[in-house]
């Protein structure tokens, strides 16, 4: 198959990254089950036992943590493969080697090697399993040293738990996806618990003493506690990103410049140095993690994309990130008039979500609706935003993202903020928009630059002018 003929053929997989569970179905009332996952890397070779890895989790953090720590390895003379999800606009982003995206004819290659096996196995695999059974052959193939793989949902009955880890990370643990993992904080920790394998180091990132009992009773080898074994001596606001201090098992390392947005990423950071030096067996170079902080990237995680107006990208899709994210938005960047540019999924409450992300202190909102089958009309968002007391015209909306965008440019002075977030979904749309748009800012060239930046066009006729 070509590489339109293979995304194709994925595409026609059940995807419940896509179209999720229904309304008032309790996805855990259905049998999990791993036994396609294992029937499906059992026929490509079991790959995924030809190279350790370090295996994550947690509700949220687990992308930063795992670019962190597959930077980390590669700096570190690694070969090194990774897998997150979800992609932000295409497929490739979700598998790399040493930092780089799977090419679009190997994606093809090894899907086409899927496809031939599928008739063969005694049930069709989902589209992330499939994806991750690739990945996991990917890496087989190129000979990596090591893989970072971040789990999709949960822990237990996930895709890619039919890999050991030799260190498993776990970030945190929140209330999300309660579909699948249960309503409390306990019966979600139990699940994410399930990727601990007997004998492996253990990261622990959530601290709540009434949880670790959960993750002990999984037996690691070690186990090292945030805030016991590693953790902060110091987090600061800097220009670009944070100064962080901090201690390890085997090392400390002051005063380090990290490019990311946002106290959480200290935690994320630390989190995945610990597991690399356990992952290596000893202390990093310390100039190597200087290099590492002060280059690494998170697409969508408090990301800025533009200046005048200033504009922000973040995933935030759960109570706890959008609370990271309003108290990001307060400490980091400037208290000017922000425009939010929100769209949820169906399984999150909009009143809640609004009001973790400080809706009714921003300017105006602009609602929109995530490009998938589980988005949540944009009209909800609307009701629940004047529900929270948020006056009515300080609020729209605009069905599709990049409509939405361009609507939030012709609301926003270039001395304000626009704020995109609510699902990583919407965050990928906005990022493909302005993209565009700035690829036909240059085709039009320098002089009309400038204008083209402040964000995508609007098509059809312009609304009312910015108050």
């Amino acid at each position: 198959m070509n590489p339109g003929e293979a995304l194709a053929w994925l595409d026609a997989h059940v995807n419940l990254e896509s179209i999720g569970v229904p309304v008032g179905v309790d996805r855990r009332t259905v049998h999990p089950t791993l036994d396609r996952m294992h029937e499906l890397t059992q026929l490509l070779g079991s790959p995924q036992l030809e190279y350790p890895l370090i295996h994550l989790t947690g509700t949220n953090g687990k992308t930063s943590a795992a670019r962190i720590a597959t930077a980390l390895l590669v700096a570190h003379g690694l070969s090194v493969g990774s897998t997150t999800s979800p992609n932000l606009e295409r497929v490739n982003e979700r598998i790399t080697w040493n930092g780089d995206d799977i090419d679009d004819e190997t994606l093809a290659e090894l899907l086409t090697v899927i496809a031939d096996i599928e008739p063969h196995l005694s049930a069709v695999p989902s589209y992330f399993e499939i994806l991750i059974a690739l990945a996991f052959r990917f890496f087989a193939d190129v000979a990596v040293e090591g893989a970072v793989v971040e789990v999709g949902v949960g822990g237990r009955w996930d895709a890619t738990n039919v890999a050991d880890g030799r260190v498993v990370v776990v970030t945190n643990v929140s209330i999300d996806h309660v579909e699948y993992l249960g309503p409390t904080r306990a019966e979600i920790a139990a699940e994410k618990a399930g990727i601990v394998k007997p004998g492996a180091a253990l990261v622990l990132g959530e601290s709540d003493p009434e949880l670790r009992s959960l993750f002990e009773e999984r037996n690691p080898g070690e186990m090292f506690v945030r805030d016991r074994d590693f953790g902060m001596d110091a987090n600061e606001l800097a220009l670009g990103g944070r100064v962080v201090s901090f201690y390890t098992p085997r090392a400390r390392y002051d005063d380090v410049f990290l490019a990311l947005h946002g106290s959480h990423q200290g935690d994320n950071a630390v989190a995945a140095i610990t597991a690399v030096e356990s992952f290596l067996g000893r202390a990093l170079d310390a100039d190597l993690v200087s290099q590492v902080f002060g280059s690494v990237t998170s697409p969508g995680r408090l990301e800025v994309l533009g200046h005048q107006p200033l504009v922000l990208l973040d995933g935030a899709h759960n109570i706890a990130g959008a609370r990271a994210l309003a108290v990001a938005l307060a400490e980091a960047f400037p208290p000017t008039p922000r425009t939010l540019v929100v769209g949820l999924l169906r399984e999150k409450d909009p009143g809640e979500m609004l009001e973790a992300l400080g809706v009714t202190d921003a300017a105006r909102l602009v609602c929109c609706r995530p490009p998938s089958p589980r988005a949540r009309p944009p009209e909800e968002l609307a009701d629940a935003a004047a529900e929270l007391g948020m006056d009515r015209d300080r609020i729209e909306v605009v069905d599709a993202v990049d409509e939405a965008l361009a609507r939030a440019f012709e609301l926003t002075a270039a001395d304000e903020q626009i704020v995109v977030t609510g699902s990583l979904y919407v965050v990928g749309a906005a990022r493909s928009a302005l993209r565009a748009a700035r690829s036909k800012a240059n085709d039009r060239g320098a002089g009309t630059l400038r204008r083209s930046e402040r964000g995508p066009e609007r098509p059809g006729p312009q609304g009312r002018e910015r108050r």
